[in-house]
């Protein structure tokens, strides 16, 4: 029996919580633990453990990050690199570009970036302004579908990249639509760290800018995620008025102002949101 055919049991009594397993939906159940297979939860954990600051890293870093026993961690990483998706390098692992094919399983597959893409290119050569749409995921909001129209104005806007949803508009604009107990839930997990002078590190100020998106129906963010940044986002329903994604559109400070933000851009975005209304 080789590495790959036995059973870890440690690895098996690894907690969910340390592999970041989202709850449920409220109102939806769960599944029955029986149900779960382990192995794939934890093979998926070990790849997300690669990021932007941490784009290499040893066993036993990958076997604390997972809540792995060292053992765990070994035999996960010499499958991966078996199957392709992780590579070695005197006891460094680093991923490699083959894990880009499960990004690109959801685009090519998934109805709501296909739908959306084509009225962000309308919105984005209509304002002459960069465009993207977002899903949130955990902490943060995922990009699915992005056109700059010819504004380069953040490398954030690009599909696959993840951004903090405390301090964005898409990522207060998927917030507002959580029950408040939610809200509150998740601002209480959160470090609001100060990404610019600008960004809302107090909670109470964060329920607040929540509580006023989810009152007028969009959010405007100036310059919390980057400097010279400005976005505003509203959120993208689906007929029987349930939060899908948001969408947004983002322009340089330089050359706008917040006023001229919503003065000239929330009318487009309305419009574009009712027309996806129809088809989500």
């Amino acid at each position: 029996m080789n590495a790959f055919d036995r059973h870890d049991v440690e690895a098996e009594r690894a907690p969910e919580a340390a592999f970041g397993i989202a709850a449920p939906p409220v109102g939806k159940p769960g599944p029955q633990k029986r149900d779960l297979i382990a192995g794939l939860e934890k093979g998926l954990a070990v790849i997300s453990a690669f990021d932007q600051d941490r784009p290499r890293l040893t066993m036993t870093e990958v076997a604390s990050l997972c809540g792995l026993t060292r053992a765990a961690a070994r035999r996960y990483l010499i499958t991966l690199e078996y199957l392709g998706y992780v590579t070695s390098d005197r006891k460094m692992y680093a991923l490699t570009p083959k894990v880009l094919r499960l990004g690109q399983s959801y685009m090519h597959s998934a109805r709501l970036p296909r739908i959306v893409q084509p009225e962000l290119h309308k919105l984005a050569y209509a304002l002459k302004e960069a465009s993207s749409a977002g899903v949130l995921d955990g902490d943060d909001v995922i990009c699915i579908a992005a056109t700059s129209a010819g504004r380069v104005v953040s490398s954030t806007l690009q599909p696959g990249t993840r951004v903090p949803a405390y301090c964005t508009a898409n990522g207060r604009v998927l917030l507002a639509a959580l029950p408040q107990t939610e809200v509150d839930a998740w601002i209480s997990r959160q470090t609001l760290a100060p990404l610019t002078p600008s960004t809302v590190t107090s909670p109470e100020r964060l329920r607040i800018e929540i509580a006023r998106t989810r009152s007028q129906g969009y959010a405007a963010v100036d310059q919390e995620l980057e400097l010279g940044l400005r976005t505003i986002s509203v959120p993208l329903k689906s007929y029987r008025g349930d939060v899908l994604a948001a969408m947004n559109v983002s322009v340089h400070a330089a050359r706008v102002s917040m006023d001229q933000l919503v003065n000239d851009c929330l009318p487009a975005l309305l419009q574009a949101q009712a027309s996806l209304r129809t088809v989500l």
